[in-house]
């Protein structure tokens, strides 16, 4: 159900909280089966912040070890 595609999940998440906001009168198993789809959509979401950080990481990490070589090769 949850993709790997943060602005999916977010648009997901707009989307169930609308529903909510929208209803006047909220069937409990409905709003029950939305509450786990968007607890999944956030964990969903979590999991791939977390991949993307360490993705930026892992760049800034080449970036500052390309300079630092370059810097020692200049003197």
């Amino acid at each position: 159900m949850a993709n790997e595609n943060l602005n999916d999940n977010l648009k997901r998440l707009s989307e169930i909280s609308n529903w909510f906001d929208s209803q006047e009168e909220i069937d409990v198993e409905e709003g029950l089966k939305k509450v786990k789809q968007a607890a999944e959509l956030i964990k969903a979401s979590k999991k791939r912040l977390n991949e993307v950080e360490n993705k930026f990481e892992e760049i800034k990490k080449d970036i500052e070890g390309e300079i630092g070589d370059s810097e020692i090769n200049q003197n």
